[in-house]
């Protein structure tokens, strides 16, 4: 049985760099994020990669259900039986289809979903730096933030009501956040 951990947050909130250090820390514990799957996925000339690569060569979206296929099909063939992926789901869409995919789903179990808090204002300088640029991408920063924050309130509720949810202050050093993040991983996955 695979456990599986998903890290959500802002631009800027560090999941990505906070999933890294974790796997880094622990040999039992696989990372990836969904892009690293795909690109793993059209890599291995299988035919759901042709599948993936038809539609990005050419700028289009990849259909819910093979994303949701390549997820579960990344996490049963990763080499530990603890996954963490970081980033997904980054919509309602994708929350109720990883769910409903799950439940008929004996291989894989959800354990939990992390929240990496941080202000849209701290969110912004870590992307952007204290020396900001143009407003173009300042604004690149507010639509990847609004893109964010649209669906976060229906994923803050489903989760919280299947009592999933862990938020983490991501407004603390790097080495607070990771130990705090590593300590709960380890708590839920001993049980």
């Amino acid at each position: 049985m695979k456990k599986l951990f998903l890290i959500i947050g802002a631009p800027g909130s560090g999941k990505t760099t906070d999933a890294e250090l974790i796997a880094a820390r622990h040999e039992s514990i696989t990372h990836y994020s969904t892009g690293d799957m795909f690109r793993a996925e059209v890599a291995s000339g299988s035919e759901r990669g042709q599948l993936i690569d038809s539609y990005v060569s050419k700028g289009n979206l990849v259909p819910i259900d093979i994303v949701i296929e390549t997820i579960v099909n990344a996490i049963k063939n990763a080499p530990t039986n603890i996954v963490v992926i970081d980033g997904y789901p980054r919509s309602g869409e994708q929350m109720m289809e990883l769910d409903r995919y799950l439940i008929n789903e004996s291989e894989v179990e959800l354990i939990n979903v992390i929240e990496v808090e941080v202000s849209e204002e701290v969110a912004c300088d870590r992307v952007l730096g204290r020396a900001r640029g143009a407003d173009d991408n300042v604004q690149v920063f507010k639509n990847r933030m609004s893109v964010f924050l649209e669906p976060l309130e229906e994923i803050q509720t489903f989760y919280g009501a299947k009592g999933i949810l862990k938020k983490i202050n991501g407004e603390r050093t790097i080495e607070e956040i990771v130990d705090e993040m590593d300590d709960f991983i380890q708590s839920r996955i001993s049980k």
